[in-house]
């Protein structure tokens, strides 16, 4: 399994994901689910990736496909896209088409065949926005409301986020948080692992302002997580 989450705000777009694959307790392996597509300048586009590893390795590398095609249109390349809301439905038909012809060939297995994205960016001239895609090519937009989105193992740490998170967070509450939020889940499901990416967008910036990859012996990683469980600790010994 696996847990990623993006961030909505005034200030711009903070995105986090694991990096573990699992098909049993005995094998376990290690798998990018953060991929970003730059013309900076022009538009920046960042996705995660959860589900059938299968599914989203195949829509990834059909999606850089029509990329690199030199007839590409905007109706068929995120890079050539004329705004966020046609880079969501490409990459929701594309899902959606590879969906169908995995489940087509497994059978009996067919269910296996799932997987969802989160989108997120921002071009010239337009809006930052961010999109969670379902299997069937269908997607949703984060709005001022519920400022963030979800895939994978995402209730244990959905309440943090619930708590804390507004369209008004800063950049840096906004990174503690899915930090936070990372680790509330990596403590209570084995299917999350270590390392992790993290990408923050700056609004209006058109490139990554931020990239990192969080590995397990990440110092500044371990200490926010002891401050946090001691600051729980602290909170409900002082509930009376």
């Amino acid at each position: 399994m696996t847990y990623c989450v993006g961030l909505l705000l005034k200030a711009g777009l903070v995105l986090l994901s694991d990096t573990r694959t699992n098909a049993g307790l005995d094998n376990i392996s290690t798998y990018r689910k953060m991929f970003v597509f730059e013309d900076p300048g022009e538009r920046v586009i960042a996705m995660m990736t959860a589900g059938n590893l299968s599914v989203t390795q195949t829509t990834l590398a059909r999606l850089q496909e029509a990329i690199d095609d030199p007839d590409a249109t905007h109706e068929t390349s995120i890079m050539r896209s004329e705004s966020m809301l046609g880079v969501a439905t490409i990459v929701g038909e594309t899902l959606a088409r590879v969906t169908g012809e995995t489940r087509d060939r497994m059978g009996r297995n067919a269910e296996a065949a799932n997987a969802s994205l989160i989108v997120a960016g921002q071009r010239a001239g337009g809006q930052m926005r961010l999109f969670l895609v379902y299997p069937e090519g269908n997607f949703i937009e984060a709005t001022e409301d519920t400022p963030y989105l979800q895939i994978g193992e995402h209730k244990y740490g959905k309440p943090i986020l619930d708590r804390v998170i507004t369209v008004d967070t800063p950049l840096a509450d906004a990174k503690k948080a899915a930090l936070l939020s990372m680790d509330s889940t990596l403590r209570s499901n084995l299917s999350v692992g270590m390392p992790l990416d993290l990408v923050v967008i700056e609004k209006d910036a058109l490139r990554v302002s931020q990239q990192r990859r969080i590995e397990a012996k990440d110092e500044e990683f371990a200490a926010m997580s002891s401050a946090w469980s001691q600051a729980l600790r602290d909170a409900f010994s002082q509930i009376a």
